[in-house]
């Protein structure tokens, strides 16, 4: 049966019409997973607050940022499909940052604790603990946090050891007739074992990871007091307090490199131990 001009054409922009719907919904299929993985301040980009000053965990290379918290922010955004670019800031002001909105996220060696959770929410994603570092030559060997009664011990500022250790000196030391913990607080970690290497403060207590590396470059001239960590806690990836979406995509990003292998990895790299899925 022949069809009319008029017929032709209206069957030949139906088909037109269905095409390019076609076209339309695979292409938002395609780009929509993505952007609903990432939803983060920039589109495509991760910026993440960190100070980068605390190897291994963060440290500069050249112009380039290295180290546990630098390769796991990597490997997170290649989850998530976006760019990453770090946001170097002081460790006492990371929080702040955070909440007003500075940055995506903090990855900076910061564990979890009560008291920050109460200012953003985290994400579980490494354990450790501290170690005591003392002069090789020194007169004191602390082996746990119970020997520093009476010692002068040097922290950067803004860490959990600060209100420990002086918890620890009212309720233990001076409760058993010992002398105080005398704590003294510095900018960076690398003040902190220069102070020490000095002679400024008697003892430093720091992260494993930093304090191994810290003695490493010393050369024989600091050592590690405690044969075990001191303290040990969690490690966490901070978002701004409410923010559903990023702590999600990101906890699904951890959970991807568990499963490709990266996040054992990392742990293996650094000497970290793994924390369960949420």
């Amino acid at each position: 049966m022949m069809m009319t001009p008029t017929a032709t054409l209206k069957r030949w922009t139906l088909r037109t019409l269905a095409a390019t719907c076609l076209t339309t919904v695979t292409a938002f299929t395609a780009i929509s997973p993505a952007w609903a993985a990432a939803p983060t301040l920039e589109a495509g980009k991760l910026q993440v607050g960190m100070e980068v000053s605390y190897p291994p965990f963060e440290s500069w290379q050249g112009d380039q940022v290295v180290g546990f918290d630098a390769d796991v922010s990597h490997a997170l955004a290649k989850h998530l499909n976006t760019s990453v670019t770090f946001e170097d800031t002081k460790f006492t002001s990371l929080i702040l940052g955070l909440q007003s909105q500075k940055f995506d996220t903090v990855i900076s060696g910061m564990y979890v604790t009560p008291e920050r959770l109460k200012q953003a929410d985290a994400i579980p994603y490494a354990k450790t603990g501290a170690l005591i570092i003392v002069p090789k030559n020194g007169n004191i060997n602390p082996q746990t946090e119970r020997d520093l009664c009476g010692v002068t011990i040097g922290l950067q500022q803004g860490t959990v050891w600060v209100s420990a250790l002086g918890k620890l000196s009212t309720e233990y030391c001076q409760a058993n007739g010992k002398a105080a913990i005398e704590v003294r607080e510095f900018p960076t970690a690398p003040e902190v074992t220069q102070a020490l290497m000095s002679g400024n403060i008697q003892a430093q207590m720091e992260i494993a990871g930093a304090a191994r590396m810290f003695v490493e470059r010393t050369r024989g001239r600091l050592k590690i007091s405690s044969p075990d960590l001191v303290y040990p806690q969690t490690l966490g990836i901070y978002v701004k307090q409410g923010n559903t979406a990023l702590k999600t995509a990101l906890a699904q990003a951890l959970q991807a490199m568990r499963d490709d292998g990266t996040y054992q990895k990392l742990l293996d790299q650094y000497k970290l131990q793994p924390v369960t899925a949420e």
